[in-house]
């Protein structure tokens, strides 16, 4: 099992696969920084939307709930999941109202559990193990990383993206065999292979840079 400061690294290096092959955009909303993805199905306006509705759900969770709870906000082309530990259902039929009001959102899969807080450890190990199946999709070389955003909690890897149903087998596939997932919770958004392709067709055309012409000479 590793030690702490290696989980601590591993989480911080989860973020990588995001950056590769591309320099990403800083967004500054007044609200969130956003770090935007030119290699995202979602556009960069929707992106950017789900950064904000992550922040104001963290920043809305209401006062009574603060000490008591440990709560994740995490949006996906404007579904939101809430994970993390309530100490009732009060306190989770709350918090997935709430959820439920923010601009934009139009979906929201409220998976708060009833259960102690998680230790600092238990996020820490996490936060490894969705590493590890980000980079473990990379390696699989079968679909791009950027489309699918993980979070695990307890050892449950919920996976959340835009894809096609091919692609959702691959990832569940993926996560099921990847060490220390106890369980696979597949909230991703599967749209027709037709739409896929058009976003596909878009992001290529926008990565594709312009035609060189050569320099008119005048005289």
């Amino acid at each position: 099992m590793p030690n702490t400061r290696m989980l601590l690294a591993a989480a911080a290096i989860s973020l990588f696969p995001l950056l590769q092959g591309c320099v990403p955009a800083l967004i500054v909303t007044g609200a969130a920084v956003t770090a935007i993805s030119a290699h995202d199905r979602r556009s960069t306006g929707t992106q950017a939307d789900d950064e904000t509705a992550e922040w104001k759900g963290s920043n809305r969770l209401p006062q009574q709930y603060r000490d008591s709870t440990h709560v994740n906000f995490t949006a996906f082309n404007r579904i939101m999941l809430v994970t993390g530990e309530v100490p009732d259902e009060a306190a989770r039929d709350a918090i997935g109202a709430m959820a439920e009001k923010i601009d934009g959102i139009r979906k929201v899969h409220n998976e708060l559990v009833i259960a102690p807080l998680a230790t600092f450890s238990s996020r820490s190990n996490d936060a490894y193990i969705s590493s590890k199946f980000r980079t473990r999709l990379i390696e699989s070389n079968q679909l791009s990383a950027n489309h699918i955003k993980p979070l695990t909690e307890n050892g449950t890897l919920f996976v959340m993206g835009l894809v096609n149903e091919r692609e959702a087998k691959v990832a569940v596939a993926i996560a099921r065999t990847t060490d220390g997932v106890r369980k696979v919770v597949n909230v991703m958004e599967i749209i027709p292979e037709t739409d896929i392709r058009r976003l596909d067709n878009a992001l290529m055309g926008a990565r594709t840079p312009p035609p060189q012409t050569a320099p008119v000479e005048t005289r």
